[in-house]
């Protein structure tokens, strides 16, 4: 025997077998139709396949690359006793399968086979045709020849599961029985399995078969995950239209007769805290700023119901110049049991105009800070209180505070302040927070300069709570 290489052996073997393939698969549907037809005597055409496997096996041995190779397992066929041709049902998922062969004669008898099982085909000659076919077509298997001209089926396959839009397609490697090694290199690029020649019908729905099954799965899978997808998304355009309420019912920013200033930003898109200044009847201004237990949407509703309540005064039987009477009928409708376990903190005052003067009071909330023209030192105005819905029947009492000309009252939640650095330091109150506050006390943009600061100072963007800053410039 001439000498060849590799590749010559290759291509001779590919050659010789193609023809002989052609045989069986021929023989093996006409043995289909001749059952469907009632002719049970089939010995001649069991003759003409039994001696194209041998002289299939006599090329195989012949010219295999090293030593002769392993005798292929025998395929089954229509004759065998252990799944007669009348049992082979149509399979329970059929789909849309791309083939690709340069052979058209493998390309039609395959083709064939696939549609007696019930599904559809579309065949192309070579990877680029498929690529492009692919590209217009949705399908549901690819069947891939590893040996075709132009684009071979490692490139082709390597394209397919290069492409974000065709990598979930499962792809099946046809090859002959002595190209292990080439099938083990396309499972490792991504195939999904192998097809030997030449096709045994039963092989083939099994393998096409458990392909769709994956298929399906994963359609299901991606159905599931773009469902989610539009309820994330939904839910998404529902908290921002939520969040752009929850702003719209903050007051804007005054100058007569009061110079009010704030900064507000939620540590995620729904934030608990809330804010409010109005004027009660012509002499008395009212300040307030709650807090809520955590964050997200339960917060948020906690935070506009009870702000609500503030900016209408809706609270029976209370009068809300008097802080200790609002913050008790706040603590009786507000009961955490009621609100899903949630309490609030709130710092409430009342500026009385003809007189100067500052009533407060406060429900487990921050002192509010008071700068006074010509002294150096703030004042904190706090008082204790419960928190709000905590305690059924708490009592809460006001203080009274004067206010100078020309003076600055700070009102702020513990997001403003409670602030933890990388290795879990906590900006001090007493000795970083209101030294910074002193020596901005004068500032018109104290409000964003702090959410500046405590952003550098935990070194991080986005804050672990919300963060509200108010500044009261009373007229000097």
């Amino acid at each position: 025997m001439p000498e060849f290489d590799k590749a010559s052996l290759s291509k001779l073997r590919h050659d010789l077998r193609t023809p002989i393939n052609h045989i069986i698969g021929y023989g093996e549907l006409l043995r289909e139709d001749l059952v469907d037809q009632g002719i049970t005597e089939l010995s001649d055409l069991q003759r003409i396949e039994d001696a194209a496997r041998r002289l299939l096996e006599m090329i195989t041995e012949s010219l295999s690359d090293d030593a002769p190779s392993p005798r292929p397992p025998a395929l089954i066929t229509a004759q065998d006793e252990s799944i007669p041709v009348d049992s082979v049902t149509p399979p329970a998922i059929t789909g849309h399968l791309l083939i690709v062969d340069d052979n058209a004669e493998n390309s039609h008898l395959l083709a064939r086979t696939l549609e007696r099982q019930g599904h559809r085909t579309s065949e192309v000659q070579n990877g680029l045709e498929a690529l492009a076919l692919l590209a217009e077509k949705p399908f549901d298997v690819v069947l891939l020849d590893v040996l075709m001209p132009e684009l071979d089926g490692y490139e082709t396959l390597g394209r397919i599961k290069a492409d974000p839009n065709l990598r979930h397609i499962p792809v099946i490697m046809i090859s002959a029985l002595d190209e292990l090694k080439s099938v083990v290199r396309c499972i490792e690029a991504g195939a999904e399995d192998y097809l030997p020649k030449p096709f045994d019908p039963t092989l083939l729905r099994a393998r096409v078969g458990a392909c769709l099954e994956k298929k399906r799965f994963r359609d299901q899978e991606q159905a599931y995950l773009e469902q989610i997808d539009e309820t994330r998304k939904r839910l998404q355009s529902e908290l921002q239209e939520a969040a752009r309420y929850v702003s719209s019912i903050l007051p804007e920013p005054t100058d007569d007769p009061f110079h009010i200033r704030w900064a507000y930003n939620p540590s995620t898109e729904l934030g608990g805290d809330s804010f409010g200044y109005h004027w009660i009847d012509e002499d008395h201004f009212a300040i307030y700023l709650l807090d809520v237990c955590g964050h997200g949407v339960g917060a948020a509703l906690l935070s506009v119901a009870a702000i609500n309540v503030m900016r209408t005064m809706s609270l029976q039987n209370v009068d809300f110049r008097e802080p200790a009477e609002v913050l008790r009928g706040l603590n009786d409708t507000f009961p955490m049991e009621r609100h899903n376990n949630m309490y609030f903190t709130i710092w409430y005052g009342v500026y009385h105009k003809g007189t100067a003067r500052l009533r407060h009071t406060s429900g487990g909330h921050p002192p509010a800070v008071l700068f006074v023209p010509g002294e150096d030192a703030p004042r904190l105005l706090r008082s204790p209180g419960m928190l709000i819905g905590a305690m059924p029947g708490a009592t809460f009492h006001s203080e009274d505070t004067q206010v100078p000309p020309g003076s600055r009252l700070c009102v702020f939640c513990d997001g403003a302040y409670e602030i933890r650095r990388e290795k879990e330091e906590m900006l001090d109150f007493e000795t970083e927070f209101l030294p910074f506050l002193n020596s901005h006390r004068a500032s018109e943009k104290l409000p964003d300069e702090l959410l500046t600061w405590i952003r550098s100072f935990s070194r991080q963007e986005a804050l672990d709570d919300d963060y509200s800053f108010l500044t009261i410039d009373f007229p000097a």
